[in-house]
């Protein structure tokens, strides 16, 4: 059973930096993909990053590209997402995902079985 606990979320303030963490259990799958999803009030779901087993490749959506990066520590098993220079718009809740099997291109929640419970980032205006 994948178990995904998100965890770092919180309030910080405009032009700040923040480093969510998803700590992940139970993935024994050779292929994976894990990927940072974010839901703002009244908006969908959006994939912003995810990283693949096939080629260790990642990938970060244009619309945070240059602010967020996403790595793994393969060691622990846990994943993060880097964020620099957040604004308002970043305000989410921010959710870890995987699936097992390689996922390419731009994450999409339906490609992902397994969930964190999310958490919350919060910027100002």
């Amino acid at each position: 059973q994948v178990q995904l606990v998100e965890s770092g979320g919180s309030s910080v303030q405009a032009g700040g930096s923040l480093r969510l963490s998803c700590a992940a259990s139970g993935v024994r799958s050779t292929y994976y993909t894990m990927a940072w999803f974010r839901q703002a009030p009244g908006k969908e779901r959006e994939g912003l990053a995810r990283i693949i087993s096939c080629g260790n490749s990642t990938y970060v959506r244009d619309l945070v590209k240059g602010r967020f990066t996403i790595s793994r520590d393969s060691t622990d098993n846990v994943l993060y997402l880097d964020m620099n220079n957040v604004n308002p718009e970043d305000t989410a809740m921010y959710y870890c995902a995987s699936a097992t099997r390689c996922v390419w291109g731009v994450p999409k929640s339906p490609d992902f079985p397994y969930w964190g419970q999310g958490t919350q980032v919060t910027v100002p205006s």
